[in-house]
């Protein structure tokens, strides 16, 4: 058995007991091929793979451990994952941030199309009528959302407020959805899911996806989806992704969080507060990690019919928090940069975001650069002077952008 191409987690799990007997239960692996070689169904003989797939060289199998070693010495593979279990990202708070100036100026999301990796969604959703292309479910059934997590999120990034006659609007009223069911009514999932849900939102064309969910423990950003949301950012779409809730420790930034290219996003309080739960970097490999921050308690967003996930105002709307809602804001601004300058490059949205960020004086590894100014990024990709904004009143963070959070609790 070739220890080095195997991750510590996986290796762990070999050095069980029962991993060699005779009936053993398999155990779901990641494997990474050499770039050169083609890959098929069939891993070795008895073992299928669940997917092969095309952003990376890898294949998603259930192996005895005693094939998991023999391939290890495989000389084809470079390296194998535990296909870990992911979860959604969701605490008790991330409050809100706005922009009426972004579509004072026009820019609501209109002929962009945002993928939402998740839970699925509320098809029948006032607040989505007409907007929803196309969906797929990847964790079994079709994508209609049994969990909720979903439908909030995508409120978040696009819903219009229509069945609270425009209160609860999103960041990106007009845009596009697309839906890649990914977690279970229990909000969990595998990492190869995952994988096949960005995979699937890369072949519709989608120009920003969002991803308010992550593993646990510390990443390196090279593990597998990591990868994968590197190689869809390669391909030319800004990829969001949550910071995940394991704060207010350090090194608490998983997959796919630590992904180098990709927007990490962390959570700050109405009043620009690291929210305590906000995980915080470095990444396992030492880099600054979350990117950005986006404000957020108690949001109000899309409820999903027959689901209780948060705090439910009406039959329509509940109120949650966790980086995950800090996530959707963030990709509903990219999706209005994206509107706004066609030409641009995710690095070059990311930068826009960063750089014009409130520095609040927190840790790089808690905030990032800071809380994103949707305003001032806007003009900064527009390669427009970027105005500076009002002296500080003491108000900043109480009134949100785009969803009104709780207004008056």
């Amino acid at each position: 058995m070739n220890e080095s191409k195997l991750a510590p987690n996986l290796l762990t799990k070999l050095r069980e007991p029962r991993a060699f007997e005779v009936g053993a239960p398999p155990i779901p692996v990641i494997v990474m091929y050499r770039p050169d070689v083609i890959r098929s169904q069939t891993v070795k003989e008895g073992v299928q793979a669940r997917y092969v797939f095309r952003l990376t060289p890898t294949v998603a199998a259930d192996a005895p451990g005693r094939d998991i070693s023999e391939l290890s010495d495989d000389p084809r593979i470079e390296y194998i994952w535990l296909d870990e279990p992911v979860h959604t990202c969701l605490d008790r708070s991330v409050p809100a941030v706005g922009v009426p100036a972004v579509w004072a100026a026009g820019y609501r999301g209109a002929g962009i199309k945002i993928a939402i990796v998740d839970t699925g969604i509320d098809r029948n959703h006032l607040d989505f009528a007409g907007r929803i292309v196309a969906g797929a479910s990847f964790v079994g059934g079709d994508y209609d959302d049994d969990n909720g997590h979903g439908t909030h999120v995508a409120g978040i990034v696009a819903g219009d407020g229509f069945a609270e006659n425009g209160k609860y609007q999103g960041v990106a009223p007009e845009a596009s959805l697309y839906l890649a069911k990914v977690l279970d009514r229990d909000g969990s999932g595998a990492m190869s899911g995952v994988m096949a849900g960005v995979e699937w939102a890369v072949d519709q064309e989608v120009q920003v996806i969002n991803l308010s969910l992550g593993g646990s423990g510390s990443s390196d950003g090279k593990d597998a989806l990591s990868l994968t949301c590197n190689a869809a950012v390669a391909r030319n779409i800004i990829v969001c992704v949550a910071a995940g809730n394991e704060g207010p420790g350090a090194e608490t930034v998983g997959s796919p969080g630590a992904a180098a290219d990709v927007i990490t996003v962390g959570a700050v309080d109405r009043s620009d507060r690291m929210a305590s739960f906000s995980s915080r970097g470095p990444t396992a490999d030492g880099r600054v990690k979350p990117d950005i921050c986006f404000p957020g308690t108690d949001i109000v967003s899309a409820r999903a019919a027959g689901t209780s996930m948060g705090t439910p105002v009406n039959d329509r709307y509940t109120a949650a928090s966790g980086t995950s809602m800090a996530t959707p804001h963030a990709s509903g601004v990219a999706a209005l940069l994206r509107q706004a300058v066609p030409t641009l490059t995710p690095l070059q949205a990311k930068l826009a975001l960063m750089e014009t960020a409130l520095d609040l004086g927190q840790d790089k590894n808690a905030q990032g650069s800071g809380r994103a100014r949707a305003d001032l990024a806007l003009a900064k990709a527009k390669g427009e002077p970027v105005p500076q904004p009002p002296p500080d009143d003491g108000k900043k963070g109480c009134l949100p952008w785009f969803l009104v959070p709780l207004m008056g609790q």
